[in-house]
């Protein structure tokens, strides 16, 4: 019987260092891809490019890359496909580079398993929550030059963000609120926005999208202003003209029916000269 468990035992050991081996080997392959600037370890698949001067996120990346590190470089752009291959994909630190824009798509196609997105210490200045898909995870935006507006509060009110960082996302500049006033008034308000912190604004009453909802509004109320105006200006040139036709119809008549009468009695007068000098060649 101890005989059998011992063998079980051994079993299950070398089943073990197999597994272990294969596993070993797998990141070895893979690591091969490892970029030149970078380090890829194989305990935690880990891939640190920190510092590396980067001016662009590296192609080919590990695919099985649970962490990545990309702070402290000078990328400015995220391509769309970027991440889109690292499946595995966990935790993904952009902190200390220059990105300005999240326009080209590329956080809409980070791994369902993404824990942490750092975009901290970089130069964005506008986002909208579409740009960031159906992530779920904590994300940071802290310490960029943020233009406090509508998208900004939506982003706020529609991503995970890191608490203990939300109090750093302060305005650089900023959008009227509403109720601020109007926009040919003094800018007091707009200029007591930059250097706060935009949950702060919030929590005080600030509503960014309140105000972009009114802005359409009136423009809505505008352009119907002005299409009625043009109705109307259509509806009065179209009624002139036609008492301009009438009045010339008008003027026209009567003229008409004295060529018609003059023209009846001319007829009349000659029928009337005819008979006589047939009578007169009777006689």
């Amino acid at each position: 019987m101890s005989t059998d468990l011992r063998t079980d035992s051994e079993y299950a050991g070398a089943f073990c260092w197999l597994y272990a081996l294969l596993s070993a080997s797998l990141w070895v392959q893979v690591c091969a891809r490892c970029p030149e600037s970078c380090k890829c370890t194989l305990e935690s698949q880990t891939v640190l490019c920190v510092a590396a001067g980067l001016l662009e996120v590296p192609r080919e990346l590990p695919l099985e890359t649970v962490s990545l590190h990309l702070e402290h470089n000078l990328i400015h752009t995220l391509p769309e496909d970027a991440f889109q291959d690292l499946l595995h994909l966990q935790d993904l630190y952009l902190s200390h580079n220059k990105i300005d824009s999240l326009a080209s798509g590329a956080l809409r196609h980070l791994s369902t398993e993404l824990r942490l997105l750092d975009l901290s210490n970089n130069q964005l200045r506008h986002a909208r929550w579409e740009e960031f898909g159906v992530t779920r995870a904590k994300i940071r935006l802290y310490r960029n030059p943020w233009h406090c507006d509508c998208s900004l509060q939506q982003l706020m009110e529609g991503l995970y963000l890191e608490p203990e960082t939300v109090k750093e996302i302060v305005c650089k500049s900023s959008a009227r609120g509403v109720n601020e006033g109007s926009r040919w008034e003094e800018t007091g308000a707009m200029a007591g926005h930059i250097g706060q912190p935009l949950v702060k604004l919030l929590d005080s009453g600030v509503n960014f999208c309140s105000l972009q909802r009114r802005t359409t509004d009136v423009a809505m109320l505008i352009t119907m202003f002005v299409w009625f105006f043009m109705i109307i200006v259509y509806v009065v040139y179209y009624v002139r003209q036609n008492r301009a036709q009438d009045m010339r119809h008008t003027e026209h008549l009567p003229s008409a029916q004295n060529y018609h009468v003059d023209q009846h009695f001319v007829t009349a007068n000659k029928t009337a000269g005819s008979r006589k000098e047939g009578s007169v060649r009777r006689i």
